[in-house]
């Protein structure tokens, strides 16, 4: 890893007479949380109605199931904002659940025997409600219910506009326009991709599972150890979520999805979109009256690439979101690659936030070649090793055709920081973004320190199963929300949200005009030359 393109890259930032701080680019996050009873099951109750319609509710939402609850932030500048924010929507949620619920804060799932026991969410009667349940549909046959019962939290991150005439060049990438604002963001990709292994070893929150989730996912694998009654880990694990037993699968192993321009980028996914696959192709789309897929393509939309990051752009109603890219290119960033932290009420806090900031940062400028296949692979690797191994002191990781200890190279990427971390701080962070790169090299120091280990070490020395610790954390951070009920002003907003979010739910039903074969057709034939 070579880094004087981003010393040198950094120097000139500091210089620049900035029109605003670099520290002011917009955040927002994504949590998932799976419904469960107090007893441990997955709730098979519906969305509750008054938290609002899932399809239309522009903060809450489902995701897989009828019982993964998301929650979205809108962008925020400051850090704390957005969690303000995610600490009312939880709190709002609370008031409404039943009293024998809970949100899981855990990412790997308990509470079922069977994948028939995860119901699959449903969004109404419109033609793209159905459309939304029917891809879920899809993801069941294809790689089963438990792997989409897995809760995470998503990281979304756009550099600050009004600092693009200046970052551009200084990027190399010419007078700032659309095409380079695009350019860097996929540059930033690429690094994530190569450097994103070191998220999973400081982040990593989900180093053991429950022995029921294996049993739906063919069985416990080799080298898995039973550490507590029913509970079972691989020595040195930090993100199962990460590894093959949950988002990776061999027919996206083989994938190879370019990030090196926005045009490869759409080209390569909307072939996979478009391409049939046998295998899917024998599950059938429409058996008798009932719909099994959307299509029997490598994927059935965008959305089922799992990439801990992608480029985004704000679709419009009925748009794929690859025309979005290819029309308007590429507005933020979304990191997929985070695990929740049960020891976080609200999954995440703020020092990791501002550490995911520098990161981005790094990843920004530090030079960021061409990524082919077999370096994409490369990437692969190590994020599986750290996935399954980080804790290991003696794992290595690939790098130029090499090998390097992970705490090594895990240092050197934190010392980069170091410089990045004072800028920022200098730009109003007061040395809040100093305090959160220390913390996370107190980790790379003693992996003890890891969420991962903390786990382990928790359950371990309880004797306690994962799914009791599950439990006792989530019941913790149930009653944090609980005690403290909203304001009467922010309680009246999100009721209000809710009933608007049922009335546009309505409305999309009442105005449907197409059969829901033609939605399909028409939705489907918009093919990447449209843009």
């Amino acid at each position: 890893m070579n880094t004087h393109r981003f010393q040198q890259r950094l120097a000139s930032l500091a210089t620049l007479p900035l029109p605003l701080s670099p520290v002011l680019g917009l955040k927002g996050l994504e949590k998932e949380s799976l419904r469960v009873t107090r007893d441990g099951r997955i709730a098979r109750t519906p969305h509750p109605q008054a938290l609002g319609s899932a399809l239309t509710h522009p903060h809450i939402t489902t995701d897989y199931s009828e019982a993964l609850l998301e929650f979205i932030t809108p962008p925020a500048e400051l850090p704390e904002t957005g969690l303000g924010f995610l600490d009312e929507i939880h709190r709002f949620v609370y008031a409404v659940l039943p009293q024998d619920e809970l949100l899981l804060c855990t990412s790997m799932p308990i509470g079922f025997e069977r994948d028939e026991d995860i119901p699959i969410a449903r969004y109404g009667d419109s033609n793209i409600g159905r459309m939304k349940h029917i891809y879920r549909v899809g993801l069941a046959y294809r790689y089963g219910r438990a792997m989409q019962a897995i809760a995470g939290i998503h990281f979304n991150y756009s550099l600050p506009t009004a600092l693009w005439p200046a970052l551009s060049p200084l990027l190399e990438l010419g007078p700032a326009s659309r095409a380079s604002q695009a350019a860097a963001y996929f540059a930033l990709i690429r690094n994530v991709l190569r450097y994103g292994w070191l998220l999973l070893y400081l982040f990593g929150a989900s180093p053991a599972v429950d022995r029921r989730f294996l049993t739906c996912r063919g069985g416990i694998p080799q080298g898995f150890e039973e550490l507590t009654p029913d509970t079972f880990a691989p020595p040195f694990a930090t993100s199962l979520r990460m590894s093959d037993i949950g988002y990776k699968n061999k027919t996206q192993a083989a994938l190879f999805i370019s990030t090196n321009t926005l045009d490869e980028y759409v080209r390569s996914l909307c072939h996979a979109i478009e391409t049939p696959h046998p295998p899917y192709q024998a599950i059938g789309v429409k058996v008798g009256d009932r719909y099994r897929q959307l299509n029997a393509n490598i994927l059935q939309i965008e959305n089922e690439y799992y990439s801990p990051i992608r480029p985004k752009q704000i679709a419009r109603p009925y748009e794929k979101p690859t025309l979005a890219l290819k029309r308007r290119g590429v507005r933020y960033v979304e990191l997929r690659a985070l695990d929740l932290d049960p020891f976080e009420p609200l999954g995440i806090g703020v020092g990791q936030m501002r550490f995911l900031e520098l990161f981005l940062w790094f990843c920004l400028l530090q030079d960021s070649p061409p990524l082919d296949r077999e370096e994409h692979q490369c990437c692969q690797h190590n994020l599986l090793l750290t996935a399954q191994r980080g804790r290991d002191p003696q794992l290595r990781l690939r790098d130029d055709g090499g090998e390097i200890p992970l705490r090594q190279w895990a240092e050197r990427i934190l010392a980069c920081l170091e410089p990045l971390s004072r800028l920022f701080d200098e730009q109003g962070g007061a040395g809040a973004y100093g305090q959160a790169l220390a913390d996370q090299q107190r980790k790379v120091a003693d992996a003890a320190h890891t969420p991962s280990a903390r786990m382990i070490a928790e359950m371990t020395s309880r004797s306690e199963p994962f799914t009791a610790f599950a439990l006792r954390l989530s019941q913790a951070h149930a009653d944090h929300f609980r005690q403290r009920p909203l304001p009467e002003e922010r309680r009246r907003w999100f009721e209000q949200q809710a009933q608007r979010s049922w009335a546009d739910q309505h409305r999309l039903e009442q105005e449907d005009r197409l059969s829901f074969e033609e939605f399909l057709r028409r939705y489907f034939s918009e093919t990447c030359q449209a843009a």
